[in-house]
C-alpha cells in the first residue's frame, strides 16, 4: 500500500491544528493566563511533527485509493484527536492523560460529552481551545461525509456522489472546489451566528465559543449550567434556528449560495427531517404542558430546543429535561439513536438511512402480500440499487451491534444499566449527554472510571467513522492484498 499520500496529508491537518493551538495561547497571553506557554509548545510541537510528515512525503504519488482512503480517515480522526488533548493535559487543569484524550475525541468528533466541571471560572484559553476543537471537527464531518464517504461506499452514501452522469445534479465538478465552497459556507454561518448571539445580549467571548460549537452541533458550552445559563428566550429561540441549520445537509446551502438554487423543498430528507421535528416536538410540548405546571409557549420553548438538541446530537440542555417524568426519559433515549441529515455536522443513523430502512420494511410487507407484485424502493425520485439498501441495513445492523457490546463493555467495568446503555448510544451518536443521574444533562462523565472513558472514546471515534470505516481495518481483505 502507498503510504506516502497518507503521511502528506496527516502532515498538512497537524500542522493547521498546531497553527490552531496558537490561538488560544494568543488569548490566554493577553489575559495573563497561567496556560499561554502550554499552548504555544504543544503548538509549536504539533507543526514540526506535521511538517515533517509533510516535507517528507511530499514526492510524488498516485491518486489515493480505496485502501488509502479508508486508513487515511481512521488515522486523521485519532492522530488529531491525540494532538488536541496535549493542551489539555499539560494545563493548569491537572487532568489525567485518560480525561484530556476523552475531552479531545469528544470536541474533535463533536460529541459534547465532558469530563469537566468549574466551567464558569475556567480560563479563557481552555475554553477557546475545547471549542475550536468542535469547530474544526465540524468541518472535517463535513468534508468527510461528502468526499470521503460517497467514495467508500460507507452506509449508503454512495448515493450522494459528486461524480454523476447527471451534471446537472452537482454543485461543482472537482471535490477540492466542493470542499473550499463548503468551508466558506460554513465560516459565513458561523460568523452569523456569533453576531446574532453577541446582538442579543451574549458577551463577545461567549458569543464566539457558542458560535463555535452550535453550527458543529458540538455543543461545548463555557457554562456549568450548558446554554441554560442564558435565561433569555431570543437566545433560546436562536440557537434552536443554528442547531437546526447544522442538521441540514450542507451541499443545499452550497447550491442556495453559489448556484441561486432554492432547493431545500425537493430534499426528501430535509422535507423528512423537519417532519420528525414538528411532530416530535408538538407531541412532548403538550404532554408537557398538560403534566406540569408551565405554560404553553414555555413549554414549546422548552422541548423545541431540547428536542433539536439531542435530534441534531448537539447535546446543549436548557432544562433537566429527565425531571419532566418517565416519558421524556424514554423520549429522550430514542432520539439519541436518531440523528438529523446526511450531509450535516450531526451523528446518529441519518435520516437518509432511516428513510431507506421504513420503505425496505414497507416494500418487503408488499412483497409478502402480493408475491407475484413488482415494488421498487425510491429515494429522492430515483430507484435505489439494491447493493445501496443492503449497505444500508448493513450499516444498521453494525450500529446496533456497536451499541450492544459496548454496553456491555461498560458493564464489565462496573457501570449501572441505564448508564451503560445510555453511554453506549451517546457516544457512538456523538450526542453529548446521555440520561441517568451520572451523565445527564445535569451532570457530566468525570466521575466514570478510566476504562470505560477509554471504551467511549472508542465508541465516539467509531460512531464520528460511521463504523464500517473503522470495521474495514479489521478485515483480511484490507491487509492480506
Amino acid at each position: 500500500m502507498e503510504l506516502r499520500i497518507i503521511g502528506y496529508t496527516l502532515g498538512a491537518l497537524l500542522t493547521v491544528l498546531g497553527l490552531s493551538e496558537m490561538i488560544p495561547g494568543l488569548v490566554e497571553l493577553t489575559r495573563h493566563g497561567p496556560n499561554a506557554q502550554d499552548f504555544f509548545l504543544c503548538g509549536f510541537g504539533t507543526m514540526f511533527v506535521g511538517g515533517a510528515l509533510f516535507l517528507a512525503n511530499r514526492s510524488f504519488f498516485p491518486a489515493i485509493g480505496v485502501r488509502q482512503a479508508f486508513l487515511l480517515t481512521c488515522a486523521a480522526w485519532f492522530f488529531m484527536s491525540l494532538f488536541a488533548a496535549f493542551p489539555l493535559y499539560f494545563s493548569d487543569l491537572r487532568l489525567s492523560f485518560t480525561d484530556a484524550f476523552f475531552e479531545a475525541v469528544s470536541g474533535i468528533t463533536t460529541t459534547g460529552s465532558t469530563v469537566l466541571s468549574g466551567l464558569d471560572t475556567m480560563s479563557h484559553g481552555i475554553l477557546l481551545w475545547r471549542s475550536m476543537t468542535q469547530w474544526i471537527g465540524g468541518i472535517g464531518i463535513i468534508a468527510f461525509a461528502i468526499v470521503f464517504l460517497p467514495f467508500l461506499r460507507v452506509g449508503g452514501m454512495q448515493m450522494f456522489r459528486l461524480e454523476s452522469s447527471d451534471r446537472s445534479e452537482k454543485a461543482f465538478s472537482r471535490s477540492g472546489d466542493v470542499v473550499i465552497s463548503l468551508f466558506k459556507v460554513y465560516c459565513a454561518l458561523t460568523i452569523f451566528c456569533g453576531l446574532t448571539y453577541f446582538a442579543l445580549g451574549m458577551t463577545p467571548f461567549d458569543a464566539v465559543n457558542h458560535a463555535l460549537t452550535t453550527l458543529p452541533t458540538g455543543g461545548y458550552s463555557t457554562h456549568d449550567a450548558s446554554f441554560g445559563f442564558f435565561e433569555s428566550p431570543a437566545l433560546q429561540i436562536t440557537c434552536t434556528i443554528f442547531m437546526f441549520i447544522g442538521g441540514v445537509p450542507f451541499m443545499l446551502y452550497v447550491r442556495l449560495f453559489y448556484r441561486r438554487e432554492f432547493i431545500f423543498h425537493q430534499d426528501e430528507q430535509f422535507r423528512t427531517y423537519v417532519a420528525m421535528i414538528l411532530v416530535f416536538v408538538a407531541f412532548l410540548s403538550c404532554w408537557l404542558f398538560f403534566t406540569s405546571d408551565k405554560e404553553i409557549g414555555q413549554s414549546i420553548l422548552l422541548v423545541a430546543f431540547n428536542v433539536v438538541s439531542v435530534l441534531t446530537t448537539t447535546g446543549y440542555a436548557t432544562a433537566d429535561y429527565l425531571l419532566w417524568g418517565p416519558l421524556a426519559v424514554i423520549f429522550f433515549f430514542f432520539l439519541t439513536y436518531l440523528g438529523a441529515c446526511a450531509g450535516s455536522t450531526t451523528g446518529g443513523l441519518k435520516v437518509m438511512r432511516l428513510l431507506i430502512t421504513s420503505k425496505s420494511v414497507i416494500r418487503q410487507t408488499n412483497v409478502l402480500l402480493l408475491p407475484n407484485g413488482v415494488f421498487t424502493l425510491k429515494y429522492q425520485g430515483r430507484l435505489v440499487e439494491q447493493k445501496v439498501i443492503l449497505t444500508v441495513l448493513a450499516f444498521l445492523s453494525l450500529y446496533v451491534a456497536a451499541n450492544m457490546i459496548l454496553t456491555i463493555a461498560l458493564a464489565a467495568t462496573g457501570l449501572d444499566f441505564v448508564t451503560a446503555i445510555s453511554a453506549a448510544a451517546t457516544s457512538v451518536a456523538n450526542v453529548g449527554p446521555g440520561v441517568g443521574d451520572v451523565i445527564g444533562p445535569a451532570g457530566n462523565f468525570g466521575s466514570l472510571p478510566d476504562d470505560a472513558k477509554w471504551l467511549l472514546c472508542g465508541g465516539m471515534l467509531i460512531g464520528r467513522l460511521e463504523i464500517m470505516t473503522v470495521m474495514a481495518l479489521f478485515s483480511y481483505e484490507f491487509w492480506g492484498r
